[in-house]
């Protein structure tokens, strides 16, 4: 099965408070969700510590009804400097013509953005603009049917 490889590079910066708790993690690509772009939902993640890796599991929701389903990893460098993800998301009828899935590779800069080595745009399948959001109950909510 052919994978469609995309790269979701983004410089967004965590709270301390925000980075240790346990929660659900959004991120916006071109305005996000409902704002005719895309949001990866991160159910339950919290972030690793330095020099660690932890778990990434949730959906993407993208159009007006499409929900993939998204597994990964995530690691923190050893200096807390960049948080990288790599997810792995399905859809076989989202995809459609033999495609099922796309891998996207996230990173974010965990000390802000001013000395970021990288910007907030995401390039590959979900390509545009990118900021971490707030999860609403509409991006955290998975309905029984979708596309």
């Amino acid at each position: 099965m052919p994978l469609i490889v995309g790269l979701v590079m983004v410089g967004l910066s965590f709270t301390a408070t925000q980075a240790h708790a346990a929660g659900n993690a959004c991120i916006a690509v071109n305005g996000g969700f409902g704002n005719g772009g895309t949001t990866f939902v991160g159910k339950g993640f919290s972030l690793p510590g330095n020099g660690s890796c932890g778990t990434w599991s949730g959906v993407v929701k993208t159009g007006s009804s499409v929900v993939l389903t998204s597994s990964g990893s995530a690691c923190t460098s050893s200096d807390g400097v960049i948080l990288t993800l790599t997810m792995h998301s399905t859809d076989p009828a989202y995809f459609g013509n033999g495609e099922t899935a796309a891998v996207d590779h996230i990173q974010l800069c965990l000390k802000g953005t001013t000395n970021c080595p990288y910007g907030q745009y995401s390039h590959g399948y979900f390509s545009g603009p990118v900021e971490r959001i707030n999860c609403t109950t509409d991006l955290i909510t998975i309905p029984s049917t979708h596309d």
